[in-house]
């Protein structure tokens, strides 16, 4: 009895799971590392080095400030799978499948919509009007030079093609030759959702759940401030 040179279907390994893409804001990232360093430095000093109530104060500022610098900053990231798109804001993690997502908005911030209407705000593709600006001068720029050429005789290769100025639809085509970093990310969370939308396992409920370790030690922090101020 000869064995199959091939394994069945049945006892090959599983295909891997695409990894989820991940988008977060870099000048977040690193402006909240910065401020993280400078209130820890200062909290620390007063609390090792001050008198009296300044070591309580400093230790209860920093209860509060530390949570909701990581909270804004260092927090925000936005995780889309094939199946669904997660979205951790500062004090909330939204999971929305595909399959319920309306759509996807950019206008002075970058928002998802579900179909029941709901929106939700995504804090770590924040939206950069002065990005959006260049990006429009240089597309005009990059038309401008495209009709000399072509009036000239030389467009062909130089020329380049597709330019265009219709605003930032979060699902438009890719018209420029260059365009706002986050205008690009919603254009690639837009393709993915109609690639996933209609998905069988990308239907489901949409959940959200409440990020209370980062509320339960700011509040504790604003409570014990409130209180050495108050007995002050």
């Amino acid at each position: 009895m000869t064995t199959p040179d091939h394994p069945s279907p049945a006892s090959q390994p599983p295909a891997p799971v695409a990894k989820d893409r991940v988008y977060r804001s870099p000048l977040g990232l690193v402006g909240g590392a910065l401020l993280l360093l400078v209130v820890l430095w200062l909290g620390f000093d007063a609390l090792f080095k001050g008198h009296g109530r300044t070591p309580w104060l400093a230790l209860a500022g920093m209860i509060l400030i530390v949570p909701l610098l990581l909270a804004f900053t260092l927090r925000p990231a936005v995780f889309a799978g094939e199946d669904r798109l997660r979205v951790r804001n500062p004090f909330r993690v939204i999971t929305l499948p595909w399959g319920e997502i309306a759509d996807l908005r950019s206008g002075y911030s970058n928002e998802v919509f579900a179909k029941s209407g709901t929106k939700y705000q995504l804090w770590a593709i924040p939206v950069s009007l002065r990005a959006r600006k260049k990006a429009i001068r240089r597309q005009q720029r990059a038309a401008a030079d495209a009709a000399r050429g072509g009036a000239g005789g030389r467009g062909g290769a130089l020329a380049p093609s597709g330019l265009g100025f219709g605003g930032f639809g979060a699902r438009g085509p890719d018209t420029g030759p260059a365009r706002a970093q986050t205008d690009q990310i919603m254009t690639e969370l837009g393709d993915i959702l109609e690639r996933r939308g209609k998905a069988e396992s990308a239907q489901g409920e949409i959940t959200v759940r409440w990020a209370y370790e980062v509320a339960a030690p700011a509040i504790a922090g604003a409570v014990l401030l409130a209180i050495l101020l108050a007995v002050g």
